[in-house]
């Protein structure tokens, strides 16, 4: 975890207990939870909109479809090689 061993993760977590204390730790810890769950659903929309974007574009499909025709045909080729 980004290169950080237990020694590190035990001093970081000390200095943080000294810092916001015990009672504030948990209340810090939910809402970074909280925080993190949100962005990961928010990219998850951004990513579902803008799939949804690009196939309602004119000829995205079809450009799609000869892309995987095309793949095929090369899968075909080294196969027989």
């Amino acid at each position: 975890m980004f290169g950080l061993g237990t020694p590190e993760l035990i001093v970081i977590l000390g200095i943080a207990v000294l810092i916001f204390g015990g009672k504030k730790l948990p209340e810090i810890g939910s809402g970074l939870g909280k925080a993190m769950g949100s962005f990961k659903k928010e990219v998850g929309d951004v990513k579902a909109s803008s799939k949804e974007l690009i196939d309602d574009l004119p000829g995205v499909k079809e450009v799609a479809e000869v892309k995987d025709q095309i793949d095929k045909v090369k899968n075909i080729s080294n196969i027989t090689k």
